[in-house]
């Protein structure tokens, strides 16, 4: 009988892609959820859904029961900062200290947690960073100092479990097709993008990562022997939004003017999204995913691949109407890109 898995936050965007990942690697996989019974998830055909909560205990146990992997990718990730960083960082420390409790009590083999290059960028400028850094909590905002909190509180408990593997990855802007007709966070620019809610592209960019090269590189961590006691960053070079709209400016109409920092900072006084473009003007985001490629052998596909797939998946999907293809090309419907 094949391995059981227990993939956490079962609906969102990262772990609905592990999980189509590891049922196609024969895997059986169960996944977390607050509700089942409201859970809809007929995407993730195979998958059993159990009920668990990272605000509380209660489920947990049962969840890891009979697993020899557990693959932790639930944390809140929020659209615009919260009224109190706790929001954030209890969740996320708390309910990451929750697995690893239940899974050390099951007997649980190997945890790989999601983390994020947020836990490794904050108050390091300048330089090209590797998994030897972290970032400084003093640094970050609320969704960075969540992360760093929740993988430092990892790596302490299971200093105190050795029987207790675990394994973490650090990707970057985690793009890259949407399986069902829910857009998060995530895929927001490319959304914006194709709305034309934008009048312009502001100038910044971050390391990014395919969704779907992320979930090979969490079944990779999962088994290689190496990977235990590692952490691996999963982001390519920096890809800024001009650059991604100017990627998807090949097949489709949208904004490609770059708009002027000085018009973004003051803009920012009154436009919360443009207070988050703000704080990034600027900014070099240097990592290398070396080790992850030595190590795990792993490999990322094309950014340029990776936006159009996200851009024709958010189309076939229904969460933005289709912008047409760029003026002076006429771009049949059937040449755009296929959805994987």
């Amino acid at each position: 009988m094949s391995d059981l898995v227990l993939v956490t936050g079962a609906s969102g965007y990262v772990a609905g892609h592990v999980i189509s990942e590891l049922l196609s690697n024969g895997y059986r996989v169960r996944g977390t959820v607050r509700a089942p019974a409201r859970a809809d998830l007929s995407h993730l055909d195979g998958v059993e859904l159990v009920a668990a909560d990272l605000g509380a205990d209660a489920g947990w146990a049962d969840a890891v029961e009979g697993c020899r992997y557990v693959v932790h990718t639930a944390s809140p990730f929020p659209s615009a900062e919260p009224e109190h960083e706790d929001e954030l960082i209890r969740p996320a420390v708390d309910g990451t200290l929750r697995v690893l409790r239940a899974a050390a009590a099951s007997g649980v083999e190997r945890v790989v947690l999601t983390s994020s290059v947020a836990a490794v960028r904050c108050g390091n400028p300048g330089r090209d960073l590797t998994e030897a850094d972290w970032s400084d909590p003093a640094a970050c905002n609320a969704y960075e100092k969540s992360k760093t909190l929740a993988e430092r509180a990892a790596w302490d408990f299971v200093a105190e479990y050795p029987k207790l593997e675990l394994s973490v990855l650090n990707p970057g802007m985690i793009l890259g097709p949407v399986q069902r007709a829910v857009a998060g966070t995530s895929v927001d620019a490319v959304r914006l993008l194709l709305a034309r809610e934008m009048p312009g592209v502001p100038d910044f960019g971050f390391a990014t990562v395919d969704v779907r090269d992320l979930a090979i590189a969490h079944r990779l961590a999962m088994t290689s022997p190496q990977a235990a006691g590692s952490r691996y960053i999963c982001a390519g070079a920096q890809v800024s939004l001009p650059t991604m709209a100017r990627t998807l400016a090949t097949t489709y109409r949208v904004p490609t003017r770059v708009l002027p920092d000085w018009l973004v900072r003051l803009t920012a006084r009154f436009n919360p999204a443009a207070r988050t473009a703000a704080r990034y003007l600027g900014r070099q985001e240097r990592v290398s995913a070396t080790k992850a490629r030595t190590e795990l052998g792993w490999t990322m596909r094309p950014v340029e691949q990776t936006l159009l797939d996200t851009a024709a998946s958010l189309i076939r999907f229904g969460l933005v109407a289709d912008p047409g293809a760029p003026r002076g090309k006429n771009t049949p419907a059937t040449a755009r890109p296929a959805v994987a």
